[in-house]
């Protein structure tokens, strides 16, 4: 894989020259055909990264890719989206034919400037590495998202005027508002995968409280989970959430208050060892807590028992 710094293409009329494209005829925004592209934006492995958002709708491109620093299944899916500033790493396989076909389209930031879409769609998880495989369309869908694209296209390429930004700006909110219905979709649909990742979080969680690592350092961070298993904090969060309806942090939490309970009533170790055991270096930040999630305190818990 492409080990190289990253490339920083500045704007959407830079990506049309390196790519042998005719200059944009808006300088914020383009919708492209991939077909029409006549050569990659640099020879051999290559990472690059834009200061604008990217939706790619494509097929027959074989290579190797990373999505910051995650291996990416392009492969296998088609819709994939970018913000400014992430990095994708690719590398072309010589040894299968490329007949790349689909579109993508790219949006400055400027253009959304003084409008709501402006800070809603950093609400969108999957412009945050948060996907690490491409969002799966079936044939209906594709060809209905492709008719918004094309709908952006004619509008951009018609006469300017007061309405075009928000007649644009409302189908790119459409076409997000999609995206993310397939990709809430995509976690249900994709049961397998999603409940491996689940069964590794649970052995990587057992381990780890069963370890003095609980005692010394706390809880594990989110961070050092995903990180542990492969995936993006946002990634794993938005996984929880559709498999168990709770946050990472929220599940960490669970499963200690799980292991204090196990403690309070199967042991004779004081509350405030108790607390030590579980990283806890004030005895009241445990209390609370535990009596935030149970509605007792740990001593009114442990009482209940006797």
């Amino acid at each position: 894989m492409a080990s190289t710094q990253p490339i920083r293409i500045k704007t959407i009329t830079e990506y049309h020259r390196l790519t042998g494209l005719p200059k944009p005829e808006h300088p914020l925004i383009s919708v492209i055909n991939i077909e029409a592209i006549k050569q990659p934006p640099m020879d051999g492995p290559f990472s690059l990264f834009f200061d604008f958002y990217s939706i790619s709708l494509k097929r027959g491109i074989h290579a190797k890719f990373k999505y910051g620093q995650q291996p990416y299944d392009f492969d296998e899916g088609v819709l994939f989206f970018m913000a400014p500033g992430q990095v994708l790493s690719v590398e072309f396989d010589k040894d299968r034919v490329q007949n790349p076909s689909g579109w993508m389209i790219f949006i400055h930031p400027d253009f959304l400037w003084n409008t709501p879409l402006a800070k809603t769609i950093k609400q969108y998880e999957y412009f945050n590495y948060s996907v690490y495989e491409a969002l799966y369309l079936s044939d209906k869908e594709e060809t209905m998202l492709t008719g918004i694209a094309q709908s952006m296209e004619q509008e951009y390429h018609a006469n300017i005027d007061q309405f075009s930004q928000n007649v644009i700006i409302a189908q790119l909110e459409l076409l997000l508002t999609y995206g993310e219905r397939f990709y809430q979709r995509q976690f249900i649909t994709r049961k397998i995968a999603s409940h491996e990742i689940l069964t590794r979080l649970e052995d990587l969680l057992s381990s780890y409280f069963k370890s003095e690592a609980l005692a010394k350092q706390g809880l594990p961070t989110v961070t050092y989970i995903a990180e542990t298993l492969n995936i993006s904090p946002s990634y794993l969060t938005g996984l929880l959430k559709a498999l168990t309806g709770q946050s990472t942090q929220q599940h960490l939490h669970h499963k200690l208050i799980e292991l204090a309970k196990e403690k309070l009533s199967t042991t004779n170790l004081s509350v405030s060892e108790i607390a030590y055991q579980l990283g806890f270096e004030h005895l009241q930040s445990f209390s609370k807590l535990f009596k935030t999630k149970t509605n007792l305190s740990p001593l009114e818990f442990r009482q209940s028992f006797n």
